[in-house]
């Protein structure tokens, strides 16, 4: 994916519409941001960095785990536009039920409404689970929380080709299934809450 890609899609999808009030005179800043229960908002590089590691194309079908405020559930609608399917998942359930009301709100905007679909939603993980299988399997999974170690489960729910990203530990890995192949790389270090 090009890199002026994933910086449309981050002008498009602007960060400040996913934070708390408190929060959003912070939103131009390259940093985490808390968000309640001892969650973050993503820190906007390392989104921009996933993102590119995630290689997503328009009309694919993406899981978005950790999907906490939501932003990275809009950001990758717009990236799979008008035919693709996103289902951002949150364990915590008051994040959930807000999260999924701000990415309801940005696919009623014309920048949103244009790009995404009703089939980019966010709902509640039930607890104990790790993703949510589809039929075919997932294009792309993005993690947006620290696991211990490499989940299976996750690398199981992937279409083949697919691609996931997600940190292990402080790491950041990407997974690329081909062929009934997987490849692991990783990409540098970041700090996340964990994965649970």
């Amino acid at each position: 994916m090009s890199e002026d890609r994933v910086r449309e899609a981050l002008r498009a999808v602007p960060r400040v519409q996913f934070l708390p009030r408190a929060q959003r005179a912070h939103a131009d800043e390259d940093r985490a941001l808390p968000l309640w229960h001892g969650s973050t908002g993503s820190q906007p590089s390392t989104v921009e960095a996933m993102l590119r590691l995630l290689d997503v194309p328009p009309g694919a079908s993406v899981l978005d785990v950790g999907a906490g405020s939501g932003w990275t559930t809009a950001l990758l609608a717009w990236l799979v536009g008008p035919d693709g399917d996103v289902l951002g998942l949150e364990l915590d359930p008051e994040l959930a039920v807000w999260g999924a009301a701000n990415v309801a709100e940005y696919l009623g905007t014309p920048a949103g409404a244009g790009r995404a679909t009703p089939r980019a939603r966010l709902e509640i993980a039930p607890p104990g689970t790790v993703g949510r299988s589809r039929p075919g399997g997932w294009d792309r999974i993005l993690v947006s929380a620290a696991a211990r170690t490499l989940p299976d489960e996750l690398v199981g729910m992937l279409a083949d080709p697919g691609r996931l990203v997600l940190p292990i530990r402080s790491t950041m890995h990407l997974l690329v299934v081909a062929d009934g192949q997987v490849s692991d790389t990783t990409h540098g270090s970041y700090a996340f809450v964990p994965l649970r």
